[in-house]
């Protein structure tokens, strides 16, 4: 007889579970305020990188490559930014001043294939002194 209603105390209890777990969902995402605005600042720069590489698309030969560069980057140091406003830090501030040399090479370098000969060597030696100058900078801030 114990074991009886014992089995039927837990089965009842397993019941109200279910049917508490049915009427009062888990709290959704969206109802945090900063996590939405999280995501839509992310899917913005998302739409905003599709909508710079569409208009890469029009141009041709190396104009198309530092635009596509460009947008690139523009993409990067926006999520490294929006990572150092939904967690500010020092490691965050570093990623961001880290994605901001990298593109300013990257997009300088490329910028570099318009020209030929000791101009084109000139311009690289420049970006890689730019480039050098920023990772020293970088490094200061960790200090």
């Amino acid at each position: 007889m114990k074991k009886l209603l014992l089995m039927c105390t837990a089965a009842t209890c397993l019941a109200m579970v279910q049917v508490h777990a049915q009427t009062n969902p888990p709290p959704s995402a969206a109802a945090d305020p900063a996590i939405a605005e999280f995501k839509a600042a992310r899917d913005k720069i998302s739409a905003d990188y599709k909508a710079d590489k569409a208009a890469c698309d029009a141009m041709k030969d190396n104009a198309k490559d530092v635009c596509m560069e460009e947008a690139k980057g523009k993409e990067k140091i926006a999520k490294a930014e929006l990572d150092q406003k939904q967690k500010p830090s020092d490691g965050n501030a570093r990623k961001v001043a880290e994605a901001k040399v990298e593109v300013a090479y990257s997009v300088a370098k490329e910028k570099c294939d318009d020209q030929k000969g000791e101009a084109k060597d000139a311009c690289v030696k420049q970006a890689k002194a730019e480039e050098s100058k920023g990772k020293a900078d970088i490094k200061a801030m960790k200090k």
